[in-house]
C-alpha cells in the first residue's frame, strides 16, 4: 500500500499526539498506584507510549523533510 509523504506526516502527527497525551495519562496516574509491582508495570507502559510518540514524530519529520526537499529539487 501506498502512502504519500504528506498523508504520513498527518498521520504520523496524529498518532504522536495520540500516543503522547496515553503516556502522559500514564505518567499522571503513577502517584495513585500503591503496589510497586504494578506501579513498574505502569511506568513501563507509559515508557512505551513515549516511545512510539517519539517514533512516529521522527517518521513525520523525516517525511516532511523528504516532501519539503523533493520541492524544492522540482523547483515548486
Amino acid at each position: 500500500m501506498k502512502i504519500s509523504l504528506q498523508a504520513t506526516v498527518v498521520i504520523g502527527t496524529i498518532f504522536c499526539v495520540a500516543s503522547l497525551a496515553v503516556a502522559v495519562t500514564a505518567f499522571a496516574s503513577l502517584g495513585d498506584i500503591h503496589d510497586p509491582a504494578q506501579a513498574a508495570d505502569a511506568k513501563g507502559y507509559a515508557f512505551f507510549w513515549a516511545f512510539l510518540a517519539c517514533v512516529s514524530a521522527c517518521t513525520a519529520t523525516a517525511a516532511w523533510w523528504l516532501a519539503r526537499s523533493a520541492r524544492r529539487r522540482d523547483g515548486a
